[in-house]
């Protein structure tokens, strides 16, 4: 069932989106317009770990959806940008905190039924507090979650974020469970 395309033509662009109608044929269906985002830059996101198992956290509003919520750093990556070098950026300018180690975790594509869309997520520790979020405007206020909280505002609802859910979840599940090991826990 592979859909034909007979053509692009743009509707929209800017720095951040491309919009555009593909003339394609979709089996059983016959041939439609299908509207389709390009994004022009890639996108990062990165679950954040203390010595003490804390996940680091930004509290914000999301006008789009008229929600607050708890979300993971994350940013795109400019033009030539290596992936983990804009994450780490993200994270400074949004936390006020430096990662020290900065791993892969995975790489998806968020909605692949009608975008390019693709999100590399990362793994980040070892960080030392640097000063005050650069970018003011991201966050109300950025705060250390213990695994109990961070999964208890999953539950709840508070972290509905996809980026932020996508990258929760792969640490919590495959990460721990193909064999990576978890930051090990301070016991101070």
């Amino acid at each position: 069932m592979e859909w034909k395309s007979y053509g692009r033509r743009r509707v929209y662009t800017s720095d951040y989106v491309e919009v555009w109608l593909d003339d394609v044929e979709i089996p059983g269906v016959g041939r439609v317009d299908h509207h389709v985002l390009t994004m022009p830059r890639p996108s990062t996101t990165a679950v954040v770990i203390d010595g003490q198992g804390r996940f680091l956290m930004l509290w914000r509003h999301r006008f789009i959806t008229d929600r607050w919520g708890w979300e993971v750093p994350a940013g795109w990556a400019d033009p030539g940008e290596d992936p983990a070098a804009a994450i780490r950026r993200e994270i400074e300018e949004e936390t006020g905190w430096r990662p020290g180690r900065v791993e892969p975790l995975t790489q998806y594509h968020a909605l692949s039924g009608i975008s390019t869309m693709q999100f590399s997520s990362f793994l980040a520790t070892d960080c030392t507090r640097v000063g005050a979020p650069h970018d003011e405007s991201e966050a109300e206020r950025v705060e250390w979650l213990t695994e109990e909280e961070l999964v208890r505002c999953v539950g709840e609802g508070l972290i509905d974020d996809g980026p932020s859910l996508m990258a929760i979840s792969y640490y919590l599940g495959p990460y721990r469970l193909l064999g990576a090991p978890a930051p090990q826990t301070d016991p101070s």
